[in-house]
């Protein structure tokens, strides 16, 4: 028994070093936790994320420095190989079963720090366009133009071209005018041209254009091009007001729409 005793002695002394080198590892790792999961915090309040992404990812963060700080400081009394094996193993399974979830946790992380938009912008990906509403780690909601809320997984957001209106300032928008084939061209142009220069929120840079497009089957297709200042207003209100104002430009000119019409001839037979 007093051998037994010694023994136990003698392998704890040995093992103090280790013992106060593990204690260490174990008090720098959660002071560096601390220190990273607020850099963290500020990194994405001056980022403007969401309180709740926030503090998720700070929290991560800090979890993932002391799990890394606690094996270490265990490396000291065994060899943790296996145990960190097995956890690998179980993360592959885990990871497996939710590889679609996992996909949008990092694709939200990533849109959180790229930031290719932010919560109001308006933005078009895919088939949808319309203003963003809320960014989480799992999708991006948006309400379209015509009011549909629409939730797009991120991953789906970050696999896709993102166009931002908002932060471009500018948007081109396109017409497509017919007038009569019996009216002169460049009247109708001009007329057209005056009455765009008037729509609420066009810049003057680029300058708006009107010109001979096509021929259709009752009338001359004029097309037109205008740039909006997107923080006056909306592509959708600038297309209205400016088809408001080129309908009664023109009818103040006496050029009216014409109506789709076909011209039969009849023969007698003699």
């Amino acid at each position: 028994m007093q051998a037994y005793l010694n023994d136990f002695i003698d392998n704890f002394i040995k093992g103090i070093p280790n013992l106060l080198t593990a204690l260490v590892i174990f008090v720098v790792s959660i002071y560096l936790a601390a220190v990273v999961s607020r850099i963290v915090r500020r990194v994405l309040a001056l980022r403007k994320a969401p309180e709740g992404v926030t503090h998720l990812l700070s929290q991560l963060t800090r979890w993932a420095v002391i799990i890394a700080g606690t094996i270490t400081a265990l490396q000291r009394f065994f060899d943790v190989t296996a145990f960190l094996a097995g956890l690998g193993i179980i993360g592959f399974t885990v990871g497996f079963a939710l590889q679609d979830v996992m996909k949008n946790f990092a694709a939200g992380i990533i849109l959180l720090i790229q930031q290719p938009f932010h919560i109001g912008d308006a933005i078009g990906v895919k088939e949808y366009e319309g203003t963003v509403m809320e960014i989480d780690l799992r999708a991006t909601e948006m309400k379209t133009f015509d009011g549909r809320i629409v939730i797009l997984p991120n991953a789906e957001v970050l696999a896709n071209p993102i166009v931002n209106y908002t932060r471009a300032d500018r948007r081109r928008v396109d017409l497509l005018v017919g007038i009569p084939y019996e009216t002169d061209a460049e009247t109708a142009r001009k007329a057209v041209l005056e009455a765009i220069k008037g729509v609420p929120g066009i810049v003057a840079e680029p300058e708006a254009m009107v010109g001979f497009s096509s021929f259709g089957d009752s009338t001359l297709q004029l097309s037109a091009f205008f740039w909006i200042d997107m923080t006056k207003t909306n592509p959708l209100a600038a297309k209205d007001e400016a088809l408001t104002r080129i309908k009664a430009t023109l009818e103040n000119r006496g050029i009216h729409n014409s109506l789709p019409a076909q011209i039969v001839y009849l023969q007698t037979q003699k």
